[in-house]
């Protein structure tokens, strides 16, 4: 027998949670088409239950039916719930986070289309019958982009650089977030800064691993670039 190398990547509730507070609002979860497990819902809207059971559902199944080929797999849902009034259907998805919510009314049934709502920025657009299957796989790739780019955007905002102690503290006092700084210290070294400040090293980045310089804390050349933050 041979001892197994193991470790963490916390890909269970800590992801969860990061994911959560990355792309969320007051409103629910905003979740990333990718990892979404139902990335469109179609919500068939009438106010005759016959309509409603014999034409505008069979319609939504139909476009749910296409919509599914083409995204490979059952992620998109329909959803049948006509004793709720639309705007509670509405939120009840919003707080779900599903990427995008497709109407389909009487009015939209006649003209062929259905409103497309955008969770990410709650933009509206019309789209013929003909082009969803186009359009939604589009949308859906737009949508992972613009959350990937405003996740990207807060954290490059909400990161600073620190030559000193006194630099250093200043900013965790002042501004928060993420230090990036150069650290060759020792656990005893960490155990005081974190005592001085609350801060302790997050990561050491891969894309930095050439990168040397000298240390904020001991002064000592050739240290790594490290992270630096406070957890909450």
């Amino acid at each position: 027998m041979d001892f197994a190398h193991t470790t963490s990547w916390g890909v269970s509730m800590r992801l969860i949670g990061a994911l959560i507070m990355t792309h969320s609002d007051n409103d629910g979860l905003v979740l990333p088409p990718r990892v979404a497990p139902t990335k469109a819902v179609i919500i068939p809207i009438s106010t005759d239950a016959a309509k409603f059971d014999e034409i505008i559902v069979p319609k939504a199944k139909e476009l749910q039916s296409v919509l599914n080929k083409i995204l490979c797999g059952r992620f998109v849902r329909v959803d049948t719930q006509q004793h709720l009034r639309p705007g509670d259907r509405f939120f009840f998805h919003l707080q779900k986070g599903v990427p995008l919510r497709l109407e389909l009314g009487e009015k939209e049934y006649a003209a062929g289309k259905v409103k497309v709502v955008r969770r990410d920025t709650g933009e509206k657009v019309d789209i013929v019958w003909e082009d969803l299957e186009k359009r939604i796989p589009e949308l859906l790739d737009d949508i992972q982009k613009n959350l990937f780019d405003k996740a990207l955007k807060f954290r490059q905002e909400n990161t600073f650089h620190a030559s000193g102690m006194a630099e250093f503290k200043e900013i965790l006092e002042t501004k928060g977030g993420f230090v990036e700084v150069f650290f060759e210290g020792s656990k005893e070294d960490e155990k005081a800064i974190k005592e001085a400040t609350g801060a302790t090293p997050r990561c050491y980045p891969l894309e930095y691993s050439d990168e040397r310089g000298r240390c904020f804390y001991t002064g000592k050349e050739g240290a790594r670039k490290a992270i630096f933050a406070k957890a909450y």
